[in-house]
């Protein structure tokens, strides 16, 4: 009795044994390909039969080949020399090789960071840094946990929420120490906020500035100009103002102001247009009428004229005018001079006569 139960102990330990090896050995007909270095591996035997669609075991024949060379890959993994953590008490660890495969990257490499003007002179003259660079997040010993050095919900909290505050020894005792705080935080936003308009109005002094500063944005306008800075506004969208809404009493901006915009007909489709063009082009080059306006220009032509003629006359009058007076001046000394021989003549032909007749007295 004793030596049968002993054999049955026996047998079922050699049950479970080789259950246990059953679990951990797997058969291939093709081996499987290794990638230990990426934990891939990559099977090329052929699908079991029932793994089509519509198959009732279709989803335990998947989790039991997924199991088989996932246990094929932990074997690969077991083969790899090891050694414990920590000293001998962590985990065992094992040193993955070098990856064999290339895998894609979802995105490119990212670029390296370019020196600033300080790091390149550290470069170039071998400055080494000094100090460590202060990170970010420092320890919050009150929330335990990490926190932001500066602003919002930084490490230490914020001043302005304490429950209590030490009152100086200058201040009035009387004087609300929680007002004063309040006080000075919203002073301190607000040159805060002055020294960024201020910055950003710098920052556009070129370009931007000079054209808002036509517009008086402070509020100096007239109706005229709030009208031309509501249309400027307006045709300022992708659309040209198209979609803009209106005010109820607000006119339409003529088409000068909203600006012209060039349509052009389809390249390829439109074949009733592009033969209506053709004809219409052929027509012209075949009529018998000429294509020039002749009134209009005859028009020009005698506009042309009269241009070159007044030019001309303007002219003409002009160098008459400098020379006149000195031919005038010769023509009149000339004829001085022949009346006063004819005078002489005349007085000398005469006895007391002078050079006209005319009555005693």
């Amino acid at each position: 009795m004793a030596a049968s139960s002993v054999e049955d102990l026996l047998a079922r330990a050699e049950e479970r044994e080789a259950e246990r090896q059953r679990s951990v050995t797997v058969h291939k007909e093709l081996e499987l390909e290794f990638d230990v270095g990426n934990l891939l591996a990559v099977d090329k035997n052929p699908a079991p039969r029932g793994v089509g669609a519509g198959c009732p075991q279709r989803e335990a024949l998947l989790r039991a080949l997924a199991r088989d060379n996932t246990q094929l890959l932990v074997g690969q993994l077991w083969a790899l020399p090891s050694e414990r953590a920590e000293g001998g008490a962590g985990p065992v660890v094992a040193r993955l090789p070098d990856p064999s495969t290339r895998l894609p990257r979802e995105k490119p490499l990212p670029k390296p960071k370019p020196l600033t003007r300080w790091e390149q002179f550290a470069r170039l003259k071998g400055i080494r840094p000094t100090r460590k660079k202060r990170g970010t997040l420092v320890w919050d010993e009150a929330a335990k946990e990490w926190r932001r050095r500066w602003g919002y919900q930084r490490a230490g909290g914020d001043p302005s929420r304490d429950w209590l505050l030490e009152v100086p020894d200058s201040a009035h005792p009387l004087e609300d120490q929680f007002a004063k705080k309040r006080q000075e935080k919203r002073e301190k936003v607000a040159r805060n906020e002055y020294n960024r308009l201020r910055n950003l109005a710098r920052a556009h002094r070129g370009g931007a500035a000079a054209a808002a500063a036509e517009l008086h944005p402070t509020g100096h306008q007239d109706r005229s100009e709030l009208g031309r800075v509501t249309a400027l506004a307006r045709v300022s969208t992708a659309s040209v103002g198209r979609f803009q809404p209106r005010l109820p009493k607000e006119p339409r901006a003529p088409q000068s102001a909203r600006g012209k915009k060039r349509r052009f007909g389809p390249v390829l489709g439109d074949l009733d247009g592009e033969k209506k063009r053709q004809l219409e082009l052929v027509r012209s080059l075949g009529s018998k009428k000429t294509p020039l306006d002749l009134t209009r220009a005859v028009n020009k032509q005698l506009r042309e004229d009269e241009a070159e003629a007044a030019k001309a006359k303007g002219k003409k009058q002009g160098q008459r005018g400098k020379r006149g007076r000195r031919q005038q001046q010769r023509l009149g000394g000339a004829k001085g001079k022949k009346s006063g021989g004819a005078a002489r003549r005349g007085k000398a032909g005469r006895p007391g006569g002078g050079g006209f007749k005319g009555k005693r007295k």
